[in-house]
């Protein structure tokens, strides 16, 4: 890919830098704490009642379907802190035009604009 033909300003792109390592930080936090959630538990029918049961599945469910997502979006950001490195960041993937810098303080992890996102 191509560097934007409008670059970001050094103190928009350090704005960028720090909300996506702001994210990043959370993200990492959340994926710790969720693995510790999803390890299986020993379900003993003498201890748990059947619903108990089916909760705790449900549960465990949940939260590997969160840890999906966060693992997901962890690597939407580690991609954009790369693309921020090699001068990619901030060009639509589909029209290539540069994404307005609003759009990018909302969505810091998007890869197109606002035309292109809704199709």
């Amino acid at each position: 890919m191509t560097a934007v033909q409008q670059p970001l300003a050094p103190h928009e792109r350090e704005m960028i830098r720090d909300e996506l390592l702001r994210s990043l930080t959370k993200l990492e936090r959340s994926l710790k704490s969720s693995g510790a959630a999803a390890r299986p538990r020993d379900l003993e029918q003498d201890t748990v009642g059947r619903l108990s049961r089916v909760e705790a599945l449900q549960n465990a469910g949940f939260t590997k379907n969160l840890e999906a997502r966060e693992k997901a979006q962890l690597e939407q950001i580690l991609s954009a802190l790369r693309r921020l490195e090699d001068g990619s960041y901030g060009a639509c993937n589909g029209c290539g035009a540069p994404i307005p810098f609003e759009r990018l303080q909302i969505f810091p992890e998007t890869l197109a604009c606002g035309t292109c996102a809704r199709g």
